[in-house]
């Protein structure tokens, strides 16, 4: 983990520790034990949204892959994300390792994830937008200056995606994986020798990407099946709520999860979005008349999912990469 990594998730922890001292944790863990059983629940239904997920990136993967393959690279890049210090760099190059070690070339597995990565950032730009103009045109305005400081939020989170998003992509088209080898080779000298060496493989991956952003057909696929993960999500934060005694609407349901998810990808180089969460979550309270207590009772609704299902799918990443390395012949190398 980089000096900056660690520093981000210091400050992040520290807000985090603050909202909940701010708001009482001991009120807001009795509104999260009025759950229950029912967090279980919420863990079970974010298995949907996984596997349409999953499917936005088999579609961009040519066979041997299967949509099995897709789906436990999926589960594990997510556990990744959710708990491990990687920011959100670690889990797609995991995905990638993961089903290049089920048959998929390299430079295929590694295309499909960055692809796929790009796609499901820009719908979730469109996701955050729908979400606030189904808000404007529905809702009835509870709060005005809650309102006027959502709109701020959601429009600068959005800003600060589509940027990452449009820069990514840019360099995607300029051959970011080659130019990162070289790079790399440069700065680290005698260590970085064997980096450089494997340009080649880096200029093969730049070509695979090159090559799917014109299969448009996979391209719409992949947006369209990302942005329905990002609907099916709503459901998750409407069943939360409803289990810990704060119901919303659906259309109450959806700003929160379209726009907290908007908040929570800007603050996409701290370790689990820590602390931005749970900031958003407060932000949008007082907009769908929640209690702040509610509103960080439903952010840790969402943490303990993460642990629900992140922490067997670190364990079974941990068991893939024995698994694979004791069937792996002496001296094969990684499929390329």
């Amino acid at each position: 983990m980089t000096r900056t990594g660690v520093i981000l998730l210091s400050l992040g922890t520290a807000l985090f520790v603050a909202l909940l001292a701010w708001q009482g944790a001991g009120a807001v863990a009795a509104t999260l034990a009025a759950a229950g059983w029912g967090l279980a629940l919420v863990a079970a239904f974010h298995l949907l949204p996984l596997v349409v997920d999953a499917a936005a990136i088999a579609v961009l993967i040519a066979r041997p892959a299967s949509f099995a393959d897709a789906l436990r690279a999926r589960w594990a890049g997510e556990s990744v994300n959710s708990l491990l210090p990687a920011g959100q760099i670690g889990g797609p190059v995991l995905m990638a390792r993961h089903l290049a070690q089920r048959g998929t070339p390299m430079h295929d597995a590694a295309a499909a994830i960055t692809v796929s990565t790009t796609m499901q950032s820009v719908a979730q730009i469109a996701f955050a937008l729908m979400g606030l103009t189904a808000f404007a045109a529905f809702a009835t305005v509870k709060s005005a200056s809650a309102t006027h400081a959502l709109h701020l939020a959601a429009l600068g989170a959005s800003v600060v995606l589509a940027v990452a998003v449009a820069a990514f992509f840019y360099a995607q088209q300029q051959g970011l994986f080659g130019r990162f080898s070289r790079l790399a080779g440069k700065l680290f000298g005698a260590r970085g020798a064997m980096i450089s060496a494997s340009a080649s493989r880096a200029d093969a991956i730049d070509e695979a990407v090159r090559a799917l952003y014109r299969r448009r057909g996979r391209i719409a696929a992949t947006f369209a099946l990302s942005f329905v993960g990002w609907v099916v999500g709503i459901g998750e934060v409407w069943f939360a709520l409803a289990f810990i005694g704060h119901p919303v609407s659906w259309l109450d349901a959806l700003l929160l999860e379209s726009v907290g998810q908007a908040i929570r990808g800007a603050a996409f180089a701290i370790p689990g979005s820590l602390g931005a969460q749970e900031g958003g979550y407060l932000l949008l309270a007082p907009v769908v008349g929640l209690s702040p207590d509610a509103a960080l009772a439903l952010s840790l609704a969402k943490r303990a999912r993460e642990l629900a299902l992140g922490l067997p799918g670190l364990v079974y990443l941990h068991w893939s990469e024995r698994d694979w390395r004791r069937r792996r012949a002496p001296g094969l190398p990684l499929a390329d």
